[in-house]
């Protein structure tokens, strides 16, 4: 019976420690944002590398987030005008994704490999909700874990408003792409 409570007592204080293995996570992962459109005559991209993402191994569960006065754009105007007249980052300060692994029977985080994953839940960009699924992969190599998901918003979708006088030099469809190596948290 001693024995017993013993083995119930570790498992008490010990499954926090457990779980909290199961957890894996960056906050320095690049986030690369790209509006370009065909008929462009420059590119419209920012990248941060300070984005975070957080996976629970055991759940499959993912949360993302940046925010978006760390996006770098190539000119100061540009980068500007995406802060006050198209994002409102004063506003919204912050972009998530929240939601998880689809069929995380497809990774094994502990056996090195490249999984093709996709990942389903909400986004919010512009203080919008929506939900979506994108194609995402998880890499495992020497029991170090890195993963990339590609996101295609349609800006529209998230009320953000392209003026008229630049409608066809912004793409309505943005690139979002996140990724980084992941690390387990503590």
């Amino acid at each position: 019976m001693k024995n017993l409570k013993l083995t119930l007592l570790a498992l008490l204080f010990g499954a926090p420690i457990l779980l909290s293995a199961q957890r894996i996570f960056t906050k320095s992962a690049n986030v690369s944002f790209d509006a370009t459109s065909k008929s462009s005559p420059e590119q419209i991209d920012a990248k941060t590398s300070t984005g975070t993402i957080v996976i629970d191994a055991g759940t499959g569960a993912v949360e993302a987030a940046v925010l978006m006065k760390s996006f770098q754009f190539e000119k100061a105007l540009m980068q500007e005008h995406f802060n006050e007249n198209y994002v409102e980052s004063t506003k919204f300060p912050k972009a998530t994704f929240k939601g998880k692994i689809v069929d995380t029977s497809k990774v094994n985080f502990k056996q090195d490999g490249t999984y093709s994953i996709s990942v389903s839940g909400n986004m919010t960009v512009h203080g919008v909700t929506k939900s979506l699924t994108a194609p995402a992969t998880v890499t495992v190599k020497g029991g170090k874990v890195s993963t990339k998901a590609d996101f295609s918003l349609t800006l529209a979708d998230y009320g953000v408003e392209i003026p008229s006088l630049v409608a066809d030099k912004v793409a309505k469809v943005a690139k979002v792409t996140f990724n980084g190596a992941l690390e387990a948290m503590k």
